[in-house]
C-alpha cells in the first residue's frame, strides 16, 4: 500500500506535477473539498488544524471534487483564489480530481478501499439527510459527500476515515491524530535508537 499510495500521480492547484511521495513521513489528513457546500466553512478548521500540528508532521491536503451538487464547479485557478481570499488557506491544495463513480482517481480508489467506511457522529442523521434531499449515496464505500476526511499514518497507511459533518477540531478527529503523531513519534525515537545502537532508552 505505502509504495501505491506515494507513487500516485496528482498535480498541485497550480497544475504542477507531483504525488504523495512528496509528503512521505508525513502525517496526513486528505480530504475532498468543495467552494460552495454548506460545509466549506470546515475549510477554516481545517487551516487551525494544519497551523496546530503542522510542527508536529502533519500535513492537510485538499482535493477539490464536483461530484456532490456539482458544489466545486470552478478552475483550479479559481478555487485557490477562493480559499486563500476567503480563509486563509496555507495547506497545500490539488487539482481537481473526480473522489467517486467509474472514473474515480486512483488515489480515493485506495483510500477508499483501505477504509470502506467512515467513522460519524454519534447519533449523526446527516446521510439519511442526504438521501432525503434526494441524494444518491452510491457504493457503500464511496464518498458520500464534500469533506470526508482520510487519516495516513507516516508509513503510509490509511489509519482512519471520517464522515463529512465530522469537523476537524470534533473529538473524534483530535483523538485519533493525536494518538497517529504520539505513536509515530515513539517509533521514530525507536528506530533512531535502534540505528545509533543505544540501549535502555526510555521512549516516553
Amino acid at each position: 500500500m505505502t509504495a501505491s499510495l506515494y507513487g500516485i500521480p496528482v498535480q498541485s492547484i497550480d497544475g504542477k506535477p507531483t504525488s504523495l511521495g512528496a509528503y512521505e513521513g508525513k502525517v496526513l489528513l486528505v480530504v475532498n473539498v468543495a467552494s460552495k457546500c454548506g460545509l466549506t466553512p470546515q475549510y477554516e478548521g481545517l487551516e487551525r488544524l494544519y497551523a496546530k500540528y503542522r510542527g508536529r508532521g502533519l500535513e492537510v491536503l485538499g482535493f477539490p471534487a464536483n461530484e456532490f451538487g456539482a458544489q466545486e464547479p470552478g478552475t483550479d485557478a479559481e478555487i485557490k483564489t477562493f480559499c486563500e481570499t476567503k480563509f486563509n488557506v496555507d495547506f497545500p491544495m490539488f487539482s481537481k480530481i473526480v473522489v467517486k463513480g467509474a472514473q474515480m482517481h486512483p488515489l480515493y480508489a485506495l483510500l477508499t478501499s483501505a477504509q470502506p467506511a467512515a467513522r460519524e457522529k454519534a447519533g449523526s442523521d446527516f446521510k439519511a439527510q442526504l438521501v432525503k434531499y434526494g441524494v444518491v449515496l452510491g457504493e457503500p464505500h464511496e464518498v458520500a459527500w464534500n469533506f470526508e476526511k482520510f487519516l495516513v499514518s507516516r508509513d503510509g497507511h490509511v489509519v482512519a476515515r471520517f464522515a463529512p459533518d465530522v469537523a476537524p477540531d470534533d473529538p473524534l478527529v483530535i483523538e485519533a491524530l493525536e494518538a497517529q503523531l504520539a505513536a509515530d513519534r515513539r517509533g521514530s525515537i525507536a528506530r533512531s535508537v535502534a540505528r545509533e545502537g543505544v540501549e535502555d532508552v526510555a521512549v516516553e
